[in-house]
């Protein structure tokens, strides 16, 4: 399948998403409760590396472009206009990078809205409790694996940019450009990642210990949430929150 068919289904589901949370009393609400939760969590699960000096940069991308609450319909409008211009505008490699992000950005909206439909009916639980009692609830485990499988995916693409000679200076030089199609959250992604990923490639193997650390924490988390009992996952959880920035 065509890069920009991907991209626009991709983008046409996440619209049908929005437009059932919408439709829905309540649901926007605990769509965004889900978000922040999950953001929250995830600035616990990395304080570390978010007070690294090494580290810091590519924690907050990953933060502020992957397990955000933000809107991401802007960059979703540009996506779906700019699909057929992509192949002929970017390299390749561009293009593999903004297809991975349109397909974990699909995925990510899909399970957020089915735990949000989950949390809807919780309210007599507390916050940790309702968050595991909605993942358990959702299930679908394969889908949790190949979300952080993807989220992966575009940290190891972002990285192997960084080693494409000349790839940089293309980009400032698509700054312009890509402004005037309609493609500037697109191309602000690219070059924040881009900086980010080569300021650890200037450290040796920073970007395969940063990407590393996350695939073991994100997937022990991905396994307790399953397999272990529900008061040992919030016992794991609750700190988390806790210490979160």
């Amino acid at each position: 399948m065509e890069a920009s068919t991907i991209i626009r289904n991709a983008v046409l589901h996440v619209t049908q998403l929005r437009q059932t949370v919408a439709e829905t009393p309540g649901l926007a609400s605990a769509v965004s409760a889900v978000k922040q939760f999950q953001a929250r969590r995830f600035s616990g699960t990395y304080l570390d590396l978010l007070q690294s000096e090494n580290y810091r940069s590519a924690a907050l991308f990953f933060l502020q472009e992957l397990y955000s609450e933000r809107d991401y319909s802007e960059r979703d409008t540009q996506f779906a206009r700019i699909a057929g211009a992509l192949e002929r505008l970017f390299p390749e490699q561009v293009v593999q990078t903004a297809v991975s992000l349109a397909q974990l950005h699909r995925l990510t909206e899909d399970l957020d809205l089915a735990m949000a439909q989950h949390w809807l009916h919780q309210p007599e639980l507390a916050e940790v409790a309702r968050y595991v009692k909605a993942w358990r609830s959702v299930g679908r485990r394969d889908e949790r694996n190949t979300q952080l499988s993807t989220v992966l995916s575009v940290g190891q693409e972002l990285d192997r940019l960084t080693r494409t000679r000349g790839l940089r200076m293309m980009l400032k030089m698509m700054r312009k450009p890509a402004n005037l199609a309609g493609m500037g959250s697109l191309q602000q992604f690219l070059e924040s990642g881009f900086d980010t990923f080569a300021e650890m490639a200037r450290q040796g193997d920073g970007a395969r210990h940063f990407l590393t650390t996350v695939r073991e924490r994100e997937a022990a988390l991905i396994d307790s949430l399953f397999d272990d009992s529900a008061v040992a996952c919030e016992t794991k959880i609750a700190p988390l929150l806790g210490q979160a920035r």
